[in-house]
């Protein structure tokens, strides 16, 4: 069952028509907007995106200045395919199919500097930087046609830039990058990536398959229940939605209480309140307070209480039943230097005026910019210095809009639906005068490490941890679930719905 109605822009002025519908008020006769459940799970869908999507679509391989000088290698990879891209000695930009020609293992893995061959492990083959063939021990054993040097050449692979990044596309028929792209520049003006450098970049190998991963950094919808300490200063249900083209674009604003959190019962002001320590969950009033002991301590507005583990099963107590993701926000490994932070005053029920706040961080974040783009900063409205505005890119990048540093990328693991990459990268401005940093290496983790096992990521790792701690259950809950289809939301979840247009446009495609 697939019925992707067509997303579109909803003007702000009609979300409430939207609301209104969803509550009954409206026309019923709507059917569902759905798609195959077993799309996340199959390997036969998997063996789809393989075959007519990863080798025919323009993707992020990797930042600009981890290729900056003669001789710079860095290997990419999204399931089954490999590549690598490189700077050749006379300093051109190249991409080429990881694999030796001979045999088939991959040349490279990783990344590195000073490279001036292509040569294979297993039988010395070997490659100038330009993907000529340079050497083949024993090559009288090689007389027939298709082992002339020029049938022997590396496979090329389709090179774009944009901003600071380069991409790739295995098809060299594939259209320009900038078609592709469309007017995604237009986002990134005063502070474009070319004008940044990578100075983090975190991949962590999880158990669910790579759009699962994706979709949960693709709409507010979640904020709710999976980020439940950030409610009162991020406004999640007012989020505006755009598609345009190949990409899409949400802003979720900040600095006020969520119209969730209207309505709701004014609770007691909570002593000693820590943002990691001690928090009153917004929505039931209950104290999740981390002890020595190493559980959470929960108490409910009624009095009931219980110690729970970081992941919310009940040790003891006379309550039954708490927030688990509150407990893992709370609870679990905790980043040093955050470790016994103060909780910031507009999460904690003191919120200044909203239009006083925003103005206050708006003139924070130009004051920060200033030394980079200089007098433009005045040009910067306090929404791009206050609220969330995050792009995809299909298939799997999301750079983060105006000067937020953080770029997304999301892809399979190998062959198994069930496993996937997710990697954050920061990209900080470059400094005016000094001398460039390099890039930064890929700092790997484990399935079963914790993100906070990267503190370079800061309260993010904290953030990740909750939207990890759903994605297993999700994944094994799309193959036990009766009905075969999920289903999407008309706008809160538009991002998605595009993407999954998007998708359908590349399996179908001949």
């Amino acid at each position: 069952m697939t019925d992707l109605t067509e997303p579109t822009e909803v003007p702000v002025k009609d979300i409430g028509t939207l609301r209104s519908r969803a509550e009954g008020s409206g026309p019923t006769t709507r059917r569902p907007i759905t798609i195959p459940a077993n799309r996340y799970y199959s390997p036969d869908f998997a063996a789809l995106e393989t075959e007519r999507m990863w080798p025919r679509v323009w993707q992020l391989a990797t930042s600009i200045d981890a290729v900056s000088d003669p001789g710079d290698w860095v290997e990419f990879s999204v399931g089954e395919l490999s590549a690598i891209v490189l700077r050749d000695q006379e300093g051109t930009l190249r991409a080429f199919q990881n694999v030796c020609m001979h045999r088939g293992i991959e040349l490279c893995k990783g990344s590195g500097t000073g490279r001036t061959e292509l040569r294979c492990g297993f039988h010395r083959w070997c490659w100038n930087l330009d993907g000529s063939l340079k050497e083949i021990p024993c090559k009288w054993d090689f007389q027939y046609p298709q082992a002339d040097d020029a049938c022997l050449s590396l496979p090329e692979v389709k090179v774009g830039r944009w901003g600071g990044f380069i991409f790739i596309n295995p098809d060299t028929t594939a259209e320009p990058l900038e078609d592709f792209i469309g007017n995604l520049s237009d986002h990134f003006t005063l502070l474009p990536y070319e004008k940044r450098y990578k100075s983090a970049h975190v991949a962590k190998i999880l158990r669910c398959n790579w759009k699962v991963a994706q979709e949960a950094f693709s709409e507010a919808y979640h904020v709710i229940a999976t980020h439940p300490q950030i409610l009162g200063g991020i406004g999640d249900s007012n989020t505006k939605y755009d598609v345009f083209g190949n990409y899409s674009r949400a802003i979720s604003p900040q600095g006020f209480a969520s119209p969730h959190l209207q309505g709701m019962p004014e609770f007691p002001s909570v002593e000693g309140v820590g943002l990691y320590t001690k928090l009153r969950h917004p929505l039931s009033g209950a104290i999740y307070e981390r002890h020595e002991d190493g559980y959470v301590h929960v108490t409910a507005v009624d009095g009931r209480a219980g110690r729970f583990t970081d992941s919310g099963h009940r040790v003891d107590g006379t309550l039954g039943q708490v927030d688990p993701n509150m407990c893992d926000w709370i609870g679990g490994k905790q980043l040093p230097d955050y470790e016994n932070a103060p909780l910031p005053p507009w999460l904690n029920g003191d919120v200044p005026e909203y239009s006083a706040l925003r103005k206050m961080v708006g003139d924070l974040g130009r004051q920060r910019l200033r030394p980079f783009i200089g007098d433009d900063v005045e040009q910067v409205s306090d929404a791009e210095f206050t609220d969330s505005i995050y792009l995809t890119l299909f298939p799997n990048m999301h750079p983060w809009g105006s000067f937020n540093q953080i770029v997304y990328r999301f892809r399979p693991y190998g062959d198994d639906p069930n496993m996937c990459i997710h990697e954050c990268m920061f990209f900080s401005p470059r400094p005016p005068t000094e001398e460039q940093p390099a890039a930064a290496p890929i700092h790997w983790l484990g399935v079963d490490d914790d993100w906070t096992d990267a503190p370079e990521l800061g309260m993010l790792a904290k953030v990740f941890n909750q939207d990890v701690h759903n994605m297993p259950f999700v994944q094994a809950g799309l193959k036990t679930m009766k009905q075969p289809y999920v289903m999407f939301g008309e706008y809160g979840e538009s991002k998605i719905r595009h993407f999954h247009k998007l998708l359908q446009q590349w399996i179908d495609k001949p």
